[in-house]
């Protein structure tokens, strides 16, 4: 009998993926994984609004347990504390110092849950790893899970084929009304819990307060790109990213205006009027950390430039450093991911590194 390894989040995705399992004849093992330490900055220590709360990863760890009590397996918890600070919180921090917009959920998967988590599995025996992802593997290929909407080859187009191997998305091919449909039948207690959103590690607090206790403010002028004009000023250029309108807090007739471009170095926030404005728009990028999962080297596929964003037409340069053109899309950022497809099959993907319109660089990005 194979024995498989879920990683068990105390989400009903993951519940599920190892309830499948089970009934599927796999000797299966939970695992739990606490990547972050919530007591830091007195985030559930100390803080007079929380004090009646129960942590929520640690309340995530009982929601696994007592679905593992109920499936028959048993639940393993193992501390990435550590390796999670140093390849995912490092990079978030310094992306956002350099003025980017970072994807910790991607860095995530390649460096802890395909690679310290797998590595913990076969130390537990484990033939097979799996998760609740949206995802699926055929042939050796990553493809989009059959629900499109819940789709996460997005956060996994970084992973090498090699940490694909051996691993198992016992969800793929469902649909995610059908998840909770299989976890109300059978009597699971996460089958109405709330989808987690947003950053693993800040969870339901306020972003800036969170980052307050690890970067230092630096308050500067909005200026408008087309006049040069003053019109605000930003908390931090770290709190924005482009294409942003809510939260730059302009006030009165200014509301229309969004986010475009950072200068580092001057410690300011552009923006332009108009959510159509040229400003928003590029039609080139260059990538840097280029990862391919597949053998497949098309130069015409589809690219995602943002989670849940549809499909754009892009052009893949391939050489010394890889560029991908398309037509006029809004709000391309560097320090997302560019992640590329064929048709369901996910190629791989590159973080933004620069980005252009009429081949010439955006300065202001």
């Amino acid at each position: 009998m194979a024995k498989v390894v879920v990683g068990m989040s105390g989400g009903v995705d993951s519940s599920v993926a190892a309830l499948m399992l089970k009934n599927e004849g796999y000797d299966v093992t939970g695992l739990f994984m606490r990547n972050w330490d919530s007591t830091l900055n007195n985030d559930y220590l100390g803080n007079p609004n929380l004090n009646n709360q129960i942590c929520p990863q640690e309340q995530d760890y009982n929601d696994a347990l007592e679905v593992c009590k109920k499936i028959g397996i048993p639940l393993y918890r193992v501390d990435f504390v550590k390796e999670y600070w140093d390849y995912v919180f490092t990079y978030f921090l310094d992306e956002l110092k350099r003025g980017r917009t970072p994807n910790p959920d991607v860095m995530c998967n390649k460096y802890i849950k395909f690679d310290m988590f797998a590595k913990k599995a076969r130390e537990l025996g484990a033939d097979f790893i799996a998760t609740g992802h949206y995802a699926r593997l055929e042939n050796g290929n990553l493809l989009r899970s059959i629900d499109t909407n819940k789709d996460q080859t997005y956060f996994l187009a970084q992973l090498s084929p090699k940490q694909l191997e051996n691993v198992l998305f016992p969800i793929g091919h469902l649909e995610k009304s059908k998840v909770r449909e299989m976890a109300l039948k059978n009597g699971l207690n996460t089958a109405k819990k709330k989808d987690s959103t947003g950053i693993c590690f800040i969870g339901e607090r306020h972003f800036k307060e969170f980052l307050e206790n690890y970067l230092p403010n630096k308050p500067g002028n909005i200026v408008d790109i087309e006049t040069n004009k003053i019109v605000g000023k930003h908390v931090g250029l770290m709190y924005y990213t482009i294409g942003q309108r809510r939260g730059l807090d302009l006030g009165g007739n200014l509301d229309k205006y969004f986010a475009v471009g950072k200068d580092v170095n001057k410690n300011i926030l552009y923006v332009a009027l108009g959510d159509e404005n040229p400003y928003l728009y590029s039609d080139k990028v260059l990538l840097e950390n280029v990862n391919f999962i597949s053998n497949l080297r098309p130069t015409k596929c589809t690219a995602k430039f943002r989670y849940r964003q549809k499909d754009v037409d892009v052009e893949i340069e391939y050489g010394n450093e890889i560029f991908v053109k398309y037509n006029n899309v809004k709000a391309v950022t560097p320090g997302q991911f560019c992640v590329l497809y064929q048709d369901d099959i996910c190629l791989g993907s590159g973080i933004i590194k620069e980005v252009y319109k009429n081949n010439e660089k955006l300065w202001y990005l």
